[in-house]
């Protein structure tokens, strides 16, 4: 039986390592790798806490890199102002985020003492489709997917 590995962009190896991927979500890239800029390094807790925090329109995630035309926010961590709530990415991260607990304490770590070491988002498939328009005409549309990867650390 020819058993598929699961392979990571990162060969971190180690007892106190805890992985978890997800490929092919259906969520914007661009939403996907600015939350990966802003969780990393940071604890398992508190990112999950701060992303329910997004998903209730509480708090912003900065945007660095993808952030022309986009709106300041009051209250950003740090000394940013551009930012926005994306929901639908922040809903995808808290699930791998607790694959990656529950993996964690399955290989005997403690789930409360974790930080992230490596998160990547990466484009997935992009699928081609239409809008039907007027007068029997079509424009076409992309429909983008995302890869994620999650690597943790226990820390004392």
């Amino acid at each position: 039986m020819n058993m598929a590995r699961i392979e990571y962009s990162q060969k971190i190896r180690g007892d106190n390592i805890a992985k978890a991927k997800a490929n092919e979500l259906n969520m914007s890239p661009k939403h996907s790798i600015e939350i990966a800029t802003f969780i990393r390094r940071q604890r398992v807790n508190d990112a999950i806490a701060y992303l329910n925090e997004v998903i209730n329109l509480k708090k912003a995630i900065p945007f660095r890199r993808f952030n022309r035309n986009v709106a300041h926010k009051r209250g950003l961590p740090g000394n940013w102002d551009a930012g926005r709530y994306p929901v639908k990415a922040s809903k995808a991260y808290i699930r791998v985020l607790e694959s990656v607990k529950k993996n964690a304490e399955y290989i005997g770590l403690d789930a409360e003492n974790l930080e992230i070491i490596h998160v990547s988002a990466n484009r997935g498939r992009a699928q081609k489709a239409f809008f039907p328009r007027a007068m029997g005409r079509a424009t076409p549309k992309v429909r983008e997917s995302v890869n994620l990867e999650i690597i943790v650390r226990e820390v004392a």
